[in-house]
């Protein structure tokens, strides 16, 4: 969230046009909750930190996935390469995100092996992974060692999760290259949807994730739909006795930006 025009707190939502930046975007969510988690010392907030983890995993276990950022990465330097020399382009931005990509793909480079495999050759995560997927399914009398675990001091706790996060993230920093170039790609619109609903014509062009932002006092919820011929934005409101949405029949005004690597 962030504060728009006169003081106003914007909602931004995003919407992926293809299974890879759907991916990057689940990958960059979980990240985000691991971050979270691993600033606080309580023994709750390091259990959801090791099961996030295990969600990155499950999420980046394409086999393709390290590939398609390596080369997408090197697609980039070459296109932003091209860009030496023009007078319109700051040189010390540009040196900065080329220097930038070039540490992100050497890290991903070195790493070794399938994703996650550390975790996968820890025998005792391995049993805590397994247990996890069952609702309840990591109390004390299930896993005793990891209650014990759970009972050592913050500090060695979140040093033992550090250590087993720190071989993905070189998979954190290319993907968070590859979206922020994608999300500094698109030029914003100021739309104004009729009666809640809003329809636009993509006219051949190709784009692969859309960004919707609006005012967060409106209480209106996009729901977006796209193909490669045309995006629908239609807007909902949701009851505050059971939050069942409903349509939202009114103007709304709103930014949207249609991003494109």
């Amino acid at each position: 969230m962030r504060t728009g025009r006169e003081g106003s707190r914007l909602i931004l939502y995003e919407y992926p046009f293809n299974e890879r930046i759907r991916t990057l975007l689940r990958l960059e969510d979980l990240f985000d909750r691991l971050d979270y988690f691993l600033a606080r010392e309580e023994p709750p907030a390091h259990h959801v930190a090791l099961t996030t983890m295990f969600e990155v995993l499950d999420v980046a276990g394409r086999a393709d996935l390290k590939s398609d950022l390596l080369q997408e990465l090197e697609r980039q330097r070459q296109t932003l390469s091209g860009f030496r020399n023009n007078p319109g382009v700051s040189e010390d931005a540009l040196d900065a995100i080329l220097l930038d990509i070039e540490i992100a793909t050497s890290s991903l480079v070195s790493m070794s092996g399938k994703t996650g495999q550390h975790v996968r050759d820890n025998d005792w995560l391995t049993s805590i992974r397994s247990r996890s997927i069952i609702p309840g399914g990591t109390c004390e009398f299930d896993l005793p060692s990891y209650h014990a675990w759970m009972h050592r001091a913050p500090e060695v706790r979140l040093h033992n999760l550090r250590g087993w996060i720190a071989p993905l993230n070189p998979l954190r920093d290319c993907l968070r290259i590859v979206l922020r170039l994608l999300r500094d790609s698109g030029q914003m619109s100021h739309i104004v949807a009729s009666q809640g609903s809003f329809q636009q014509m993509l006219a051949g062009k190709s784009y692969q994730m859309l960004q919707v932002q609006l005012d967060e006092t409106l209480g209106a919820i996009p729901e977006i739909s796209a193909n490669r011929y045309m995006i629908w934005v239609r807007f909902t409101t949701q009851d505050d006795h059971d939050l069942r949405p409903r349509p939202f029949d009114s103007d709304v005004a709103f930014d949207l930006v249609l991003c494109n690597l």
